[in-house]
């Protein structure tokens, strides 16, 4: 009897194709032997990586995403810059019959723009296996 299926064979369960020529290669294999293929980047993991979006949801307390992306001082100087934006946005509402409180949304949503814009520090420890199950 024969039987269809999509799974991989039980002899092929550690090996994947080669994406130029099709030669069999053990499972994450760096290259190819027989056509030279190197994989590109190395292998990548989800260990190390801040996400952008949770950044900028937590820039809802400025500084917050900052210090998640690993920059903690900036993180410390975004927050004292929020209590200064406040402060003078109250001051220039004041003057300019509250139009001067539109100085703080727009404090908030550039230090969202930054922490989206900039890249990560957040990096594995050096004894970091990852996650165990």
């Amino acid at each position: 009897m024969l039987e269809y299926t999509d799974a991989p064979s039980e002899s092929d369960a550690g090996t994947m194709p080669c994406p130029q020529c099709g030669h069999g290669l053990p499972l994450n294999a760096p290259r190819c032997e027989n056509c030279g293929w190197i994989r590109e980047g190395g292998l990548q993991t989800a260990e190390g990586k801040a996400s952008d979006a949770v950044a900028v949801l937590l820039s809802v307390v400025p500084g917050l995403g900052h210090v998640y992306k690993g920059y903690q001082f900036l993180g410390f100087v975004f927050v004292v810059g929020a209590l200064f934006a406040v402060l003078l946005g109250a001051l220039a509402a004041t003057a300019t019959a509250g139009f001067g409180l539109f100085l703080i949304p727009i404090y908030w949503f550039a230090v969202m723009f930054h922490v989206y814009a900039i890249d990560d520090r957040v990096t594995p420890g050096a004894n970091d296996v990852g996650e165990e199950y």
